[in-house]
């Protein structure tokens, strides 16, 4: 008996077959095109499709037209969880060593540990790579936490469970690192998906995904499940939850519904527009801007949603107003405390659901996406046999709106680069007794939000960052030699009153306050 996947492949053949007058050939749509329900913020590209010629055995379950890449052979390539990351298995050199690298679609170099470290039980050894070659540059790199240096190579790396190819890549070999590696985590290295302007040392070194599509010719978009919803985060290695991330295209297996897809507002973070906050159905009521301070991004590397600081705020003040619990500690929305219940007892029912509105690929439109409290009151184990405690997955920030771990474990989340989109479906995996943990609705009218809720972009490049401080520092010393004269006035000329407004002392008096 057929399953409820093969049984579509075998009617939309049927229905290919008798369209084209049962002849030699068939029409085939890659499956970097989503199939189904299509809403009004997705654009359809005829273009795509392909003629292929009929196999022996009736169709042809390619997935992608080169015939590198079957999506199916993806699906459960990532162990791990949130409070740990998810990673991927990756070989490394010649002759191969396997290492587990962590997917992070918030920063852009590949690297791995290349040297000891008390909390990975093994690293890549450059010296037993036949193909490994230095470029005889160093690189740092930091994050929202912890950081590492070391020097940067390339190398030919291959994925067991991934496009079937031998590609040359940047890799940088971690040599020193300080709250990067952590305790319980089972990767050695870090899969940086995002673009080219975040690579250090600069944006020169082309990273991992750009090098694959050029490649390979992959299409350029990938896509992400993360199946640790309601997985209890735990200080011991325990059997990780996992999830998949598929190269080049879409699997529609993984997600249910239809896909709605917002723009990537610049290319370096993965970086959208969010619209408004809901907590329950009461809106949060700030400026958009707000919620868009700095930047909002998508990022797998990050554990939990990250918050601006005010708008934080205003969401703790409204989850305490709309749940059942009044007297809870600071220290649990602030991230310091746990809460615990009796053995048994979960506490979702006395939380709201969280909706975060995204601006739809039709600029007048936009959409929300919801997660219930299973998805942001997070389970952790090891605390005491009699209780079961959780954690708050929801932060602030002084450096912009994140949506991290905690939200996208919900979703099927889609990174089509080619056309500078995020895209967003219901994840076949964020379930609970069979009920779902997240939704997607719309589209909603957004007439009455900010044309750009994203405001002025930020200083991309580290050469734009010296040249701002630059400017400063030459306005600072003009500031400094005016407010001299300001002070001690030239006495040589005597024609004038002190308080005579000329036109040397007017730029002094009138202009600056």
């Amino acid at each position: 008996m057929a399953n409820s996947y093969e049984m579509r492949l075998i009617l939309w053949a049927f229905g290919l077959l008798m369209c084209s007058g049962m002849s030699n050939s068939l029409y085939t749509i890659p499956l970097r095109i989503f199939t189904g329900k299509f809403n009004s913020s997705v654009d359809l590209d005829l273009s795509h499709f392909k003629k292929i010629n009929t196999t022996v055995n009736g169709l042809s379950l390619a997935t992608d037209p080169t015939g590198q890449v079957n999506f199916l052979d993806m699906i459960n390539n990532l162990k791990g969880d949130s409070g740990r990351g998810y990673y991927l298995e990756m070989m490394i050199g010649t002759p191969p060593q396997k290492l587990n690298i962590l997917v992070d679609t918030g920063s852009s170099n590949f690297a791995v540990a290349a040297a000891p470290h008390p909390y990975i039980t093994h690293y890549f050894s450059r010296d037993l790579s036949s193909t490994y070659m230095s470029t005889g540059r160093g690189v740092t790199v930091r994050y929202t936490q912890g950081n590492w240096a070391g020097e940067l190579g390339r190398d030919q790396i291959t994925i067991p469970n991934g496009p079937n190819a031998t590609i040359t890549i940047n890799v940088a070999a971690i040599l020193t690192s300080e709250g990067f590696f952590l305790p319980g985590i089972n990767w050695q290295g870090i899969l940086g998906m995002a673009y080219s302007v975040l690579a250090r040392p600069d944006s020169s070194v082309e990273p991992f995904f750009r090098s694959l599509v050029r490649q390979t010719g992959l299409p350029d978009v990938f896509s992400l499940q993360m199946c640790g919803a309601g997985t209890p985060a735990s200080s011991v290695s325990a059997d990780p939850a996992g999830g998949s991330l598929i190269l080049g295209g879409i699997e529609p297996t993984l997600y249910k519904g239809s896909v709605w897809y917002t723009p990537i507002k610049e290319e370096w973070y993965y970086q959208v527009e969010i619209l408004k906050l809901e907590v329950g159905e009461q809106n949060l009521n700030l400026d958009c801007k707000e919620y868009n301070a700095d930047k909002a991004i998508v990022d797998s590397g990050t554990t939990l949603l990250r918050l601006p600081e005010n708008v934080f705020g205003a969401l703790v003040e409204a989850i305490i107003r709309t749940s059942l619990i009044q007297d809870f500690s600071e220290g649990f929305w602030l991230g310091t405390k746990l809460a615990c219940w009796v053995k048994g007892e979960t506490p979702f029912r006395l939380f709201p659901k969280i909706s975060i509105y995204l601006r739809a690929t039709n600029a007048s439109q936009s959409f929300r996406i919801t997660i219930l409290p299973q998805l942001y009151i997070q389970p952790i184990t090891d605390i005491d046999d009699a209780l079961d405690c959780y954690r708050f997955g929801v932060s602030s920030s002084s450096n912009g709106l994140v949506i991290g771990a905690t939200v996208m474990e919900g979703f099927y989340v889609i990174f089509d680069r080619a056309q500078k989109r995020v895209g967003f479906a219901v994840s076949t995996c964020a379930e609970s007794r069979g009920a779902p943990l997240s939704a997607i609705d719309g589209p909603f009218a957004a007439l009455d939000v900010a044309a750009d809720c994203a405001g002025v972009p930020a200083l991309r490049e580290p050469w734009l960052w010296a040249l701002s401080y630059a400017l400063m520092g030459a306005c600072a010393l003009v500031l400094l030699i005016l407010l001299l004269l300001l002070a001690f006035p030239c006495r040589c000329r005597h024609s004038a009153s002190p308080w005579e407004i000329t036109d040397e002392s007017s730029l002094v008096h009138n202009r600056i306050k």
